[in-house]
């Protein structure tokens, strides 16, 4: 494939690259980068470091210093594009000076064979910042994919499909980022951006589910949503009763979970989860839950095949 010339414009990467703005996949609205530029540069620098890319031996040994070269960052399958800032970067610190065009910005859908981006510069930095970039990549883009089949999946439903804290330790931020990239919805951030009331909490009182709502009612942050998760129609209904905002409806089949939407009565967000998959995720939003929350989004995506190919 021959490389297209940079415009003059597109020559250099801005200094600061974030936040990014573009519409998410879903067309919901703007998808912010999560990053301000020195997390994203102190973020990339780690990796870069952690590969030794500052002094990768094999590129310095065979590479002339002065050689500049070409290269296009092409899809392999039809995907999503998550993690360009990222990318951008890592290229950045190994060249001050690359140039580059993008393509594809973060949320936009991509098929086979097509480019994503296009860089020119130094060869030994190309070279040596190639893997994080792609790394990054490959893994956010394919989170930013499987989402976006969910997405899909349940389109036409009231279904949101949220993603878990099943993430990589260091990443949840940028593996969340890429949930909304595409077209997903974020669950609460940490254990301290909401009440969760599960099972083994439920356990320190006895069961009790109106007792666990309102003790964490009367203790929780003013304005934290109260949620709490139950495994039969009996709790949902104490969860309702005693003033619950969100109920998780934990590995109910879909006439159960049916059930319990009637018995709310929109008196509370209905979340449903456990062992969804994309064979059952439709049955699950017919039902009328609300929300539908997914581990496999963070935990058992698939990376999305890229590659850098130099001219």
């Amino acid at each position: 494939m021959e490389t297209p010339e940079i415009p003059r414009e597109r020559r250099s990467i801005p200094r600061t690259i974030t936040p990014l703005s573009v519409p998410a996949v879903n067309g919901a609205g703007l998808l912010n980068f999560p990053l301000q530029h020195a997390a994203l540069e102190a973020t990339v620098r780690g990796a870069l470091q952690e590969d030794g890319a500052f002094n990768d031996v094999t590129t310095i040994a065979t590479v002339l210093s002065d050689r500049r070269s070409r290269a296009t960052l092409v899809a392999r399958e039809t995907a999503v594009i998550c993690g360009v800032p990222l990318a951008l970067e890592a290229f950045r610190l190994l060249d001050p000076k690359v140039a580059i065009r993008v393509d594809r910005e973060d949320g936009s859908r991509v098929r086979a064979g097509e480019p994503v981006l296009f860089v020119t510069g130094h060869a030994r930095g190309l070279l040596s910042a190639e893997r994080v970039a792609l790394n990054y990549l490959q893994r956010l883009s394919g989170i930013a994919t499987m989402t976006s089949r969910y997405v899909d999946a349940v389109r036409g439903t009231r279904a949101k499909i949220l993603d878990t804290r099943k993430t990589t330790p260091g990443w949840r931020v940028l593996e969340k980022y890429a949930v909304r990239a595409g077209g997903g919805t974020n669950h609460r951030m940490d254990l301290s951006t909401g009440v969760l009331i599960k099972d083994n909490h439920l356990a320190a009182v006895d069961g009790d589910v109106a007792k666990a709502v309102t003790r964490a009612r009367e203790l929780a942050p003013r304005g934290v949503k109260i949620e709490v998760e139950c495994e039969r129609v009996d709790q949902v209904e104490r969860a309702a009763d005693a003033g619950a905002d969100i109920i998780l409806l934990d590995n109910m089949p879909p006439d159960v979970m049916a059930e319990c939407v009637q018995r709310v009565g929109g008196r509370a967000i209905i979340e449903a989860s456990g062992g969804v998959t994309l064979a059952t995720v439709r049955t699950i939003a017919e039902t009328g839950v609300d929300w539908i929350s997914v581990g496999a989004l963070t935990h058992s995506a698939t990376s999305m095949d890229l590659a850098l190919d130099f001219d």
